[in-house]
């Protein structure tokens, strides 16, 4: 028994926008469809900012200059939302050298 395999090419071709979603089109004939709220960037950029990508990474990324947005076809692939911004833990303020503390002076 035989059989021809078809090889993946997991390039972009093309980049397109739905309501609430985008789509892919990648060389080999895959599209792939994603949430927009997947990517906080896009789904607030304008519509002229989503229509400005260009390929990225050799063919394997998609690039949105004016919004500093980066997606790679492997993430899309693995359905991996963007990355949650990392939340600092706030820290009580300490006085520092430079600046004197306030002390409250009680006379008697």
């Amino acid at each position: 028994m035989s059989f021809s395999a078809l090889s993946a090419d997991e390039r972009v071709l093309d980049v397109r926008f739905l309501d609430d979603a985008i789509s892919v089109d990648l060389r080999d004939g895959r599209v792939i469809t994603v949430p927009l709220a997947w990517y906080p960037r896009l789904l607030n950029a304008t519509p002229a900012q989503r229509l400005n990508w260009k390929i990225a990474g050799g063919g394997f990324g998609i690039h949105w200059p004016d919004i500093d947005e980066d997606l790679s076809t492997a993430g899309l692939l693995r359905g991996a939302p963007a990355p949650k911004p990392s939340r600092k833990k706030s820290r009580p303020s300490r006085p520092s050298a430079a600046s004197p503390s306030k002390r409250r002076v009680v006379s008697g």
